[in-house]
Formats: C-alpha cells, sequence, structure tokens
C-alpha cells in the first residue's frame, strides 16, 4: 500500500493531468488553479471563495507567506482517489513537489471534514516543505502542526473518540517518536501514527506557547537540526520532550480513567461472559439429569 503511493507520487511529478485525467477543467485564480470535471463545477467554486481565507489564516497562524500558486486537483472517482492515495481511509493528500493538493471530493465533506479545514491542512504540509528541507521535516511534525493549523482535522476518516491514543498509553504500546519519520502502512498503526503527532504538537503549544512552536520551525527552516532546534526552542533535547510527553499521557490516561470512559463496555463485556458461563452451566445441568433418568 505504501509502495503503490510512493510510486503514484513519483509518477504525478513528470506526468501531466490530462493523463490522470482525460476530461478537466482547469479554473485559473490568482491565487491556485483548480482541476476538475465538468460535474464539480459546484464545489470548485467553492473551493474558489474558501482559497483566498484559508490562505491569509494559515499565513497568520505559521507567520510565513503562501508564496505559490497551487493547484487544487478535486477527484471524483473515490476508488481510483484511494488507490493513488495508498490507502482506504484518506480523504486528501499534498505533494510538496509539484505544489499539489488533491481533494477526495467525495468525502472531504464527511463528518468531521470541512472543505476548509481540509484544504487548509493540505497547504499547510505545502507550506512546511517550502520553507523546511525535507531531511529536517519528520513525518510526526509535518503531520503534527497541520491538525494543529487546521484545528485538530487529519486528513484520514477517523476521530480521537475512538481511543486508540488512550489504549496505546494505558497499554504501553505507543510508537516511538524516532520511528514516527515515516508512517506505517497498515490502518490501526496509521490512524495511531496520526493521533501521536497531533498530540506531541498540542504538548509543545501547550507547555511552550505557539510561539514556542513557531520558533522551532523557524530554526528548522534556518537550516538547524531537529535535535538543535528542540534544544534551543524548548531548552530539552528532542528524547528529553519526547519522556515529558509520555509522562503527561500517562497522568492523562489512568487504567481507572480508562475503564471510567469504557464503563458501558466493560459493564457488557461482563454481562456477556456471565450469560455464557450460565448457559455453560445450564447445559451442563441438563445433561446430568438427563444421565440421571437414564440410570432410572
Amino acid at each position: 500500500m505504501f509502495t503503490r503511493r510512493l510510486i503514484f507520487l513519483a509518477m504525478i511529478l513528470f506526468i501531466p493531468f490530462s493523463f490522470l485525467y482525460a476530461e478537466n477543467i482547469t479554473l485559473r485564480t490568482e491565487a491556485a488553479d483548480i482541476i476538475y470535471e465538468d460535474s464539480l463545477s459546484a464545489v470548485a467554486q467553492e473551493v474558489t471563495k474558501a482559497y483566498p481565507s484559508v490562505k491569509s489564516q494559515l499565513a497568520q497562524t505559521l507567520q510565513w507567506q503562501v508564496d505559490f500558486r497551487p493547484d487544487i486537483v478535486l477527484a471524483k472517482d473515490s476508488e481510483q482517489f484511494r488507490k493513488f492515495a495508498g490507502s482506504n481511509i484518506i480523504v486528501a493528500y499534498a505533494v510538496p513537489g509539484r505544489n499539489l493538493i488533491v481533494l477526495d471530493t467525495s468525502r472531504v465533506y464527511a463528518k468531521p471534514f470541512s472543505l476548509e479545514a481540509t484544504l487548509k491542512h493540505e497547504l499547510c504540509h505545502l507550506l512546511l516543505h517550502r520553507n523546511i528541507e525535507q531531511g529536517e521535516l519528520p513525518r510526526w511534525l509535518d503531520e503534527g502542526v497541520c491538525q494543529w493549523a487546521s484545528g485538530g482535522i487529519a486528513e484520514l476518516l477517523s476521530g480521537e473518540e475512538d481511543g486508540t491514543l488512550a489504549k496505546a498509553v494505558v497499554y504501553d504500546s505507543l510508537i516511538d517518536i524516532r520511528e514516527l519519520n515515516r508512517f506505517p502502512p497498515d490502518e490501526k498503526s496509521l490512524i495511531l501514527a496520526y493521533q501521536e503527532s497531533k498530540s506531541i504538537v498540542e504538548y509543545i503549544v501547550r507547555v511552550y506557547g505557539s510561539q514556542g512552536l513557531l520558533t522551532f520551525l523557524k530554526k528548522l527552516q534556518d537550516g538547524e537540526s531537529i535535535h538543535e532546534a528542540a534544544r534551543k526552542s524548548f531548552s530539552v533535547s528532542l528524547s528529553g520532550l519526547e519522556k515529558e510527553w509520555r509522562s503527561s499521557l500517562k497522568r492523562k490516561h489512568t487504567w481507572f480513567l480508562y475503564f471510567s470512559n469504557n464503563i458501558y463496555t466493560v459493564v457488557f463485556t461482563l454481562a456477556a461472559l456471565v450469560t455464557i458461563y450460565g448457559f455453560i452451566r445450564l447445559v451442563k445441568r441438563r445433561r446430568a439429569y438427563k444421565d440421571e433418568e437414564e440410570e432410572l
């Protein structure tokens, strides 16, 4: 799955849009080019109206100007989009090498998504890569910042309410930050990777403020390594930052709180086990009673 996406991303750097979308319209504006099929003209107009505000808000949040014109492709065929994206739960993605944003219009409006938040998330990817060298921008920071900047919205169909992060904390199965330079391909681990990324960046903002995060990004923009940038921005090593973040999660997600938040699941599970146990005992009693009757 991950390999397919890499192949597609490599292909799209060189293949013209007309090859990927045989029948398309390009709506050129001062800020962006929107590429779409005729049936998606209403969505294209919505993108045209939303993009200037999204661009302005993101520039204000990250304090970097969006000094490029992205191509925004509106994909109608969800099945084809999923093949290109390499995942069934991704609803949008960005290709920094082409200043390209691709949106699955069949799912981008599904709760909790909105067109504006999704556009902002993907534009954030392009802006980060525009200002920071690829080698100094780990995936966790890339995704974490974009979720923070877009109001917590990720680009995949999964929400915090599924408890993936809490389970990982309780069962001590968090993914190490050094392993999040790239994200795992399987769906369960991918969801956890997104949630961890969001949580780490939110922890940085909560403890060091949004300005602390922006200082961190500015040092990366200036060419400093992520380890140097962390020490200078937070007065702690990157591994030290991870330890502090993990400790904060353990205080928040204890076994008691985990069971409290899942009390109905626990109760129904116990009730089901008791029912099964009672049924087994009833069957045994009937068999014993039948055997006694046969002996008589």
